[in-house]
């Protein structure tokens, strides 16, 4: 029986057709229930309204005899009627309840009881019917050798001719006068009721069996077939294979259903093939990550890992993970794994461990929380960083720090660190500290033009901006002091803000070493000119010994001196003292020591001042000098005196040069040339000689200090170094070329004064 049910369970046709069956047999049974009550009612009826028919017809062919109360007609009617196919009997009765007339011959004459069934069709209520219906009428239902006769009663009602009539007298109030008792056999009847019966049971089960057989086909072809198709379908789906089409293709909701199924299924086997790639790239992701990822359940013990943790560490699943990293009896104090399993979020830290070979690591480790189907934590994923490469980098980095900060503060020079907008001091080392007089919190709080001279504070902005180098400037200590510096200057960034780097050299030593030097060198150029400075000085004596001596004959004579001719000697003698006091004026100034102060300065005044002062020189030697002087010349930022000093040196080399070439037999023109020309910003001065030239072996020596190609007692070798330093300091240079026909050009750059 168990077996039965199982088999019927799974069944989807017996377990809709059983119950549509059973459901089926009950509304036919209802139904036939229902439909023989309503035939069986239907021939009764039928029944009845015949048997009233005839008792009406009785009653009717009685009504003429029983008006004329001709009983032998009454009985004939009576005895006729008795003998119809359908009448069992007809009975009379007076309103005594004795039977006056019966198609029994015996009976007639019997009395019935009130109490009779006949009688208590009209008297079982008070008072007694009148007119009782047709279904009281009907007050017995009897079977008799095997027949089923119905009994009706029908009243006789007093009509108006009865009470009147001559044959017989009723009184007037006299309702009733009798009854009609006929019976009625209903074989018939039950014959058409069972024939009814047979009929409805054999239409009954023959609708069942055509009902249920439709039903049947009906769900086997539109439904268990098609799902069959569709369970093929679907298992061949499950399998993995794509589908061509649907498996039913009909209109309805079964093919519907087979194409919803039919896409469904192919979405199903897109999504898990992407899937199966998504878990193939986390797989490969997982395993080929270059960072450290473990899976840890809450005990802390492995339960996966990736490749490079597996390279890394001698680990296995199941083992602690404190055991595993860093060799540890029990869990590390801060574990963020743990931390995340208690409040299902992520935590980072840095973490230091071993690998299996020994060496030593540093990890970022980060957590992430992995939940089960209701949320709750179960797991936790630990992915580690390996920031070894990096920690080593910072502890080099931080011995590098130790290192160039050392170097910042034990530096000779002074070194700031300022802001490029405002130069204000963020920074400095402690030769600063210590060259200026202030502490690092009062230089911190100060601009680094507060420590310029009051006039070169503008000019150190513009040259520091344009990165330049300020070869000469003066500054001011804390307690007044002012000294000299050169100052080197380079963007740089210091906390993420644009700053200066500005080195600051103390040069005052060297300027005044510089200043001996050039004095001495001066002193020495003195002394060579003393020949032409001398005659220059004879001739305005000559002029005033002349005029003295002219005087003194004429006075002598007794002669008298006009007053113009006193007045003309009076003004050349005059002009002769006021040129011998300009020459010495000039000696004078020219051998002084002068403050090392630039100024705005025209090149060509310079150029003439020297050339006046050196002229008589180049005239003795009978050297021709050619000037080719550009008009308008920019001015330039110099010290005049030495600058003059730098082309006096030039000139005497020059000279010189022109006088070894002639010693050593070479012919040709004595001559010096001066040009000047300005362009790009720069002053140019090319002072050009006949003279022997310079050697291509020594033409990067000649700026050097002490070297010199003249014999001994005629030279020092410091006129070019001096000269060079001079212009070097002016920020120009200097360079030297031979002239194609002899001799050499030395050229002088100077950039032009700014603002």
């Amino acid at each position: 029986m168990r077996a039965l049910l199982d088999y019927i369970r799974r069944r989807l046709i017996l377990k809709i057709n059983i119950p549509v069956a059973a459901v089926l047999m009950v509304c036919i049974s209802v139904w036939a229930y229902f439909h023989l009550g309503v035939q069986k009612r239907i021939v009764t009826q039928n029944i009845i309204t015949g048997a009233e028919r005839m008792s009406n017809t009785v009653r009717l062919g009685l009504h003429y005899a029983m008006m004329l109360n001709s009983r032998d007609d009454i009985e004939a009617i009576v005895q006729s009627y008795g003998r119809s196919q359908e009448i069992r009997g007809i009975r009379i009765l007076n309103k005594q309840g004795e039977i006056m007339f019966s198609s029994r011959q015996e009976e007639t004459g019997d009395r019935l009881d009130q109490s009779a069934a006949l009688c208590q069709a009209c008297h079982a209520s008070a008072p007694p019917l009148l007119q009782p219906s047709l279904q009281q009428s009907i007050y017995e239902e009897m079977e008799t050798a095997g027949e089923r006769v119905l009994r009706m009663v029908s009243p006789i009602p007093n009509e108006d001719g009865c009470s009147a009539a001559p044959c017989h007298y009723h009184a007037p109030d006299d309702a009733i006068l009798g009854v009609l008792d006929i019976a009625v056999s209903i074989s018939e009847s039950d014959q058409l009721i069972k024939d009814t019966k047979r009929h409805t049971l054999f239409l009954a089960v023959g609708l069942f069996l055509a009902i249920f057989v439709t039903l049947f086909v009906l769900f086997f072809v539109l439904i268990k077939r098609p799902i069959a198709k569709i369970i093929e379908g679907a298992r061949q789906l499950a399998t993995g294979r794509k589908a061509a089409r649907a498996t039913v293709e009909q209109p309805d909701e079964i093919g519907q259903l087979s194409a919803a199924i039919f896409e469904m299924g192919n979405d199903l086997i897109n999504k898990q093939n992407q899937l199966l790639l998504q878990r193939n790239r986390y797989q490969d992701l997982f395993e080929g990550v270059p960072c450290l990822i473990t899976v840890q359940n809450k005990d802390l013990r492995l339960l996966s890992f990736n490749r490079t943790f597996e390279e890394k560490f001698s680990a296995r699943v199941g083992e602690y993970c404190y055991k595993a990293y860093k060799n540890r009896s029990e869990p590390c104090p801060s574990c963020p794994v743990l931390r995340t399993i208690e409040d299902g979020r992520s935590h980072v830290t840095e973490e230091s461990g071993f690998y299996k070979d020994g060496r030593k690591a540093h990890w970022i480790v980060t957590t992430a929380p992995i939940c089960d189907a209701d949320g709750n934590v179960v797991a936790a994923m630990e992915m580690c960083l390996d920031i070894t490469p990096r920690k080593e980098l910072e502890e080099e980095l931080r011995g590098s720090e130790r290192k160039y900060h050392d170097i910042f503060n034990n530096i000779p020079n002074a070194l700031f660190v300022v802001d490029r907008d405002d130069f204000s001091i963020l920074d400095c080392n402690r030769s600063a500290l210590s060259l200026y007089g202030y502490t690092r919190s009062d230089l911190t709080a100060r601009s680094f033009l507060e420590l310029c001279a009051e006039d070169q504070a503008d000019e150190c902005v513009r040259v520091v901006r344009a990165g330049e180098v300020i070869n000469q400037a003066k500054h001011v200590t804390r307690d007044g002091r002012e000294f000299y510096v050169a100052i080197h200057a380079s963007p740089s960034e210091f906390g993420r803000r644009k700053v200066w780097l500005i080195t600051t050299s103390d040069i005052t030593r060297r300027l005044e070493t510089e200043q001996q030097l050039i004095q001495a060198s001066k002193m020495a150029t003195l002394g060579e000119m003393a020949t032409g400075v001398a005659h220059e000085l004879n001739q305005p004596l000559a002029v005033i010994q002349t005029s003295v001596d002219l005087l003194k004959r004429k006075t002598g004579r007794g002669e008298a001196v006009p007053e113009a001719e006193i007045a003309r000697i009076a003004d050349l003698a005059s002009a002769s003292v006021e040129r011998a006091t300009k020459i010495i004026g000039h000696m004078r100034e020219f051998g002084r020591k002068p403050d090392i102060q630039t100024e705005p300065v025209d090149l060509t005044v310079v150029l003439r001042r020297a050339f006046e002062f050196f002229s008589q020189q180049l005239a003795l030697r009978s050297i021709e000098v050619a000037w080719d002087l550009a008009e308008r010349l920019p001015l330039v930022l110099c010290e005049p005196n030495r600058m003059e000093q730098v082309f006096i040196n030039f000139l005497i080399n020059a000279r010189d040069a022109i006088e070894e070439r002639a010693e050593k037999g070479g012919k040709g023109p004595r001559r010096i040339d001066i040009k000047t020309m300005h362009n790009q910003g720069h002053v140019t001065v090319r002072i050009s000689d006949t003279g022997t030239g310079v050697p291509e072996a020594i033409r990067d020596k000649i700026f050097e200090p002490f070297f010199t190609t003249k014999q001994p007692g005629k030279g020092t070798g410091l006129g070019l170094s001096i000269s060079y330093g001079i212009v070097k300091d002016c920020g120009g240079t200097i360079h030297v070329i031979n002239n194609r026909d002899g001799g050499a050009t030395f050229s002088i750059r100077l950039p032009v004064r700014r603002g």
